[in-house]
């Protein structure tokens, strides 16, 4: 087998093979020999048939599966060999497609395109200087997240007069249709002129209502007259809507049963333990998201250094053909920006957590399935879940082969931001979490 490489540019390369008549007969008389002692073929006795019938029935598609096994071969010890990084596959090159004769045999031609992955060369040092923002406690903050707390658990309410922001049970009918206590906010009636009507109603009063018009969310209106969305079309947009209660949404009251409920019993007794317990669960949140904005920071940072330039048309064939029925071209152009993105990150980071001779031990990827099992359960409600409840479930995450593919890169990325976060100076600055929120807004510009 010859193989032979052209580098085109710094990233972009062909590879020519030609594999001899002499490379794949041997592999493919060996084969045909094994498929002929195994063959039941009728006429002749186990193993007996004829090897120009083998051949005809298996010849060509014995010949393609050893040329394939040849071709990979060669270039994975091609690859190996000669320490090329890669990104993506090697691709069939499309401007010199071969000619093959695969009936005739003899040597035979392939040529591929491959993208080489660009020569990385970035440090930091304390010249360096990368952005960190602190976030304060307001009593702002403070008021929003007890506002927001006693929302939380608070509940509905019976009361006499419907309000703007409250909710109504109803029958709507709409000649012998009726949909008996189906409920509904008032406030996902947008429009302000259409939900004045609603208000100021008691239970038992009626009124006719355009509901297409005055519900624009078919998901909501759907549910609203208990059908499928795209049944919909069945009914005349006018009903009948009779009051059959009427409520309100009264907030929690800062009490003891809140404080059992939400911290667990008599963990605290007192609403300056409260407004203490408040602070630090706030001070948590904004540090985590000082960490996100200096993760975000540092990554642009360290592109911006490393400076990597990609193989982009190279790059958009390989995701075309590793995503075939997956992706269009389209999708693949309009998306190429933030994989190219990550793609650089990846590189840069699998750089330094290498130069630096960084790692992840066992105890390290089990506290990040802690972590990421902590915060699916406080997604769910449940924020104070015992420590063998959340070390049983953080194993069953480590026990999921792809979960320990996220996790060990999260806990890549985390490695190496902390390295850099040591190397450079830090730019620390006070800011509030409205104005964090600008600079997230100002990203997307």
């Amino acid at each position: 087998m010859k193989i032979t490489q052209n580098n085109i540019d710094e990233l972009n390369a062909t590879i020519a093979l030609t594999i001899e008549q002499a490379d794949y007969e041997p592999r493919v008389q060996k084969s045909l020999n094994e498929h002929r002692r195994k063959a039941d073929v009728k006429g002749f006795r186990p193993g007996m048939a004829p090897m120009s019938l083998i051949e005809k029935m298996y010849g060509k598609s014995i010949l393609l599966d050893e040329v394939q096994k040849l071709m990979s071969e060669g270039l994975n010890q091609h690859i190996n060999d000669n320490q090329l990084q890669l990104l993506g596959e090697p691709l069939p090159n499309e401007d010199d497609p071969n000619k093959n004769d695969w009936e005739k045999g003899g040597d035979l031609e392939f040529k591929f395109d491959i993208a080489l992955a660009p020569k990385i060369n970035i440090s930091f040092t304390e010249k360096d200087k990368i952005p960190f923002y602190k976030i304060p406690v307001t009593k702002e903050d403070l008021d929003s997240y007890k506002e927001s707390i006693l929302r939380q658990y608070g509940k509905l309410e019976d009361t006499e007069i419907s309000v703007d922001d409250g909710f109504i049970t109803a029958t709507l009918t709409q000649g012998e249709h009726i949909i008996e206590n189906t409920h509904i906010s008032l406030k996902n009636i947008e429009d302000k002129k259409l939900r004045k009507p609603f208000i100021g109603k008691k239970v038992g009063d009626e009124m006719e209502v355009d509901v297409k018009q005055t519900f624009t969310n078919e998901t909501d209106l759907a549910a609203m007259l208990k059908v499928k969305k795209e049944e919909l079309g069945n009914f005349e947009p006018v009903f009948n809507i009779k009051i059959n209660e009427v409520k309100h949404f009264v907030p929690a009251e800062l009490n003891q049963d809140l404080f059992d409920r939400i911290f667990g019993k008599d963990e605290i007794t007192s609403e300056e333990e409260f407004n203490q317990r408040a602070e630090e669960r706030i001070a948590g949140e904004f540090a985590q998201e000082s960490n996100y904005r200096f993760a975000k920071d540092t990554q642009a940072k360290a592109l911006e250094k490393a400076d990597l330039a990609l193989p982009a048309d190279f790059l958009k064939r390989w995701l075309l053909y590793a995503n075939e029925n997956k992706l269009s071209k389209e999708e693949i152009d309009k998306n190429f920006d933030a994989f190219a993105e990550d793609l650089r990150w990846q590189m840069v980071r699998g750089y330094i957590f290498k130069e630096q001779k960084l790692d992840i031990t066992k105890e390290e990827m089990l506290e990040h399935a802690r972590q990421m099992a902590r915060y699916q359960f406080a997604m769910y409600g449940l924020p104070n879940v015992p420590d063998e409840h959340i070390d049983r479930y953080a194993n069953n995450i480590l026990a999921n082969e792809k979960e320990i593919k996220r996790l060990y890169e999260k806990a890549e990325d985390d490695k190496v931001i902390t390295y850099i976060k040591s190397a450079v100076t830090l730019d620390e600055k006070e800011i509030t979490m409205e104005k964090m929120r600008k600079l997230y807004e100002e990203d997307k510009k």
